[in-house]
C-alpha cells in the first residue's frame, strides 16, 4: 500500500509540473552558487533562450521540459556563473618575450590571439576585458567570435592603450634612426580627448591607459608617473561621456593617486599604492585590479623567453611589493576585480590566480565575485553577466567539488557553458 501511495504522489506530481517551452536549452546540476548570497541553491534547472539569454530558474524535482529543449545534464557538478577576467592581452604571448617578438610579422599576433581566446574560453572565462593590443587586434577577434566564425569569451576590447612620448605604452626598444610615433602617443590634454574620440570611432569599448611605468617598457622607472593629473582627467571626462569606463596601467603611488583622482575607473597593478592612496581608492569606489599571481611564472623562467634582464630586475623589485598592496587592499575595503595580465603568463591558466588572492587575504567568496558580479559591475554590464539569473546571458562554469571550501577547483573546471552552449573544450583540463 505504501509503495502504491508514493507511485500515485509521484505520478501527480509529474501531471501537474509547469512545462517550460520558451527556451532552447536547459542546464542542469547538483547546485548552482548564488554569488550575491554566498549560498548554494540544490537541483536548479536554467533555462536559455536562443538569444543565449537565461529564460527561467526552476527547480529542477518540479519541472518539466519538452523534448525540444537539449537538455545539457551536468550530475553532480556545482555551477557558478561564467568567470571575468579583467585585465588580459589576447593577442601577446608570455612564451615571446623581449626583442623576440620582432621575429614575427605584424599579422602572426591576431592568429595567435584566436588560439589564446579559445584557451581561455575552455579555462572557464566566459568574458574578459582585453586592455590593450595592436592595430586593433582584440577588436577583430570580438567581431569574430561574435558572429561565431572562431570560438572564444565574450571581449570587452580596448584596442591601443594611451601613453605619453617615451612612456611604458610607447616603443622605447628601438634607435633614434627607427623611432616612429605609436599610434596611441599623447603628449597633452587636447591629444589625449582626440585619441579616446578615435579609439571609440574604430570600435574600442573601454580606454586603458598608462599613468606610470612599467616592468616590460624598457628605459623607464616602473613607478614613475607618465601621464599628468590634467591628460588623465581629459581622457576620463571624454570617455565617460562616451559612456565608456577607463582602466589606468599604474604602479606607482603618485600615479595611482593622480588617476584616482581623475576620475578613473579601475587602477590596474596598483603595486606600491600607499595607506594614504588606499584610503583614497575606498573613498572614490575606485576598483583595484591587481594581477599578483604572474610573479611566479616571470620569476621561474627569468630571460628564457626573450625577457630582458632590466625587465627581470623590475619585476623581482616589486612582485613581492604588490602582493602586501592586495593584502592591505582587502584589508582596508577596497573594491577588489580578479585580473591576472594573461599573456604575460601563459593563457588559460586564468584561474591560478584565485588560490593567491585568498592566500594574501581574501575569502574564496570574495575571490568568486571578483571574477563574477564585481565584474560585472565594473564593466557596467551587471544585467548581462556575473550571475545566474533571468536576463542574462547563459554562462556558466561546472565545478567538482565546493570552491568555496577549495577554491583551486576553479583551475580546472569539468565544464563551461557559453550562452546555454556546452562548450567542446580542446584545452586538457
Amino acid at each position: 500500500m505504501r509503495r502504491l501511495a508514493f507511485a500515485i504522489l509521484l505520478s501527480v506530481t509529474s501531471l501537474s509540473a509547469p512545462v517550460v517551452a520558451s527556451a532552447s536549452s536547459v542546464i542542469t546540476a547538483e547546485r548552482y552558487l548564488d554569488v550575491a548570497t554566498g549560498k548554494y541553491v540544490d537541483h536548479p534547472a536554467i533555462f536559455v533562450g536562443d538569444d543565449g539569454r537565461i529564460t527561467g530558474v526552476s527547480d529542477a524535482r518540479l519541472v518539466k521540459w519538452g523534448s525540444n529543449i537539449r537538455h545539457i545534464d551536468l550530475a553532480g557538478q556545482t555551477l557558478l556563473p561564467g568567470l571575468i577576467d579583467m585585465h588580459v592581452h589576447l593577442t601577446s604571448l608570455a612564451e615571446i618575450g623581449g626583442y623576440r617578438g620582432l621575429q614575427y610579422t605584424d599579422n602572426f599576433w591576431t592568429a595567435v590571439g584566436v588560439a589564446n581566446a579559445k584557451k581561455t574560453l575552455d579555462a572557464g572565462f566566459t568574458t574578459v576585458r582585453n586592455v590593450g593590443s595592436a592595430n586593433f587586434d582584440d577588436v577583430a577577434l570580438k567581431q569574430a567570435i561574435d558572429g561565431k566564425w572562431v570560438e572564444g569569451p565574450r571581449i570587452v576590447p580596448a584596442a591601443y592603450a594611451i601613453g605619453a612620448t617615451g612612456g611604458h605604452c610607447d616603443d622605447n626598444s628601438l634607435p633614434p634612426s627607427l623611432d616612429k610615433k605609436g599610434p596611441s602617443v599623447v603628449d597633452s590634454p587636447a591629444d589625449a580627448r582626440a585619441k579616446v574620440r578615435w579609439l571609440h570611432k574604430y570600435g574600442a569599448e573601454v580606454i586603458k591607459i598608462c599613468a606610470t611605468g612599467g616592468v616590460f617598457s624598457l628605459g623607464d622607472s616602473v613607478g614613475g608617473q607618465q601621464l599628468s593629473l590634467e591628460e588623465m582627467k581629459a581622457i576620463a571626462d571624454e570617455a565617460h561621456m562616451l559612456h565608456m569606463k577607463v582602466a589606468a596601467h599604474a604602479h606607482g603611488d603618485e600615479g595611482i593617486h593622480d588617476a584616482i583622482l581623475a576620475g578613473i575607473d579601475t587602477i590596474e597593478h596598483a603595486s606600491l599604492a600607499s595607506d594614504a592612496t588606499i584610503q583614497l581608492a575606498k573613498l572614490h569606489k575606485t576598483w583595484f585590479d591587481m594581477d599578483i599571481y604572474n610573479d611566479d611564472y616571470i620569476l621561474a623562467t627569468g630571460t628564457s623567453n626573450g625577457t630582458e634582464q632590466e625587465s627581470l630586475d623590475k619585476e623581482k623589485m616589486i612582485g613581492l611589493k604588490q602582493r602586501q598592496t592586495f593584502q592591505r587592499a582587502v584589508r582596508a575595503g577596497v573594491p577588489m576585480l580578479f585580473g591576472t595580465d594573461a599573456g604575460i603568463y601563459p593563457h588559460g591558466q586564468n584561474g591560478r590566480q584565485f588560490a593567491k588572492m585568498v592566500e594574501w587575504g581574501m575569502t574564496p567568496l570574495q575571490a568568486i565575485r571578483a571574477a563574477t558580479s564585481s565584474a560585472a559591475e565594473a564593466l557596467g554590464q551587471t544585467a548581462d553577466v556575473g550571475a545566474i539569473a533571468v536576463g542574462h546571458f547563459g554562462d556558466m562554469v561546472a565545478i567538482t567539488g565546493d570552491p568555496l571550501q577549495n577554491v583551486r577547483l576553479l583551475e580546472a573546471p569539468a565544464a563551461v557553458v557559453k550562452g546555454g552552449k556546452l562548450v567542446e573544450r580542446s584545452t586538457p583540463q
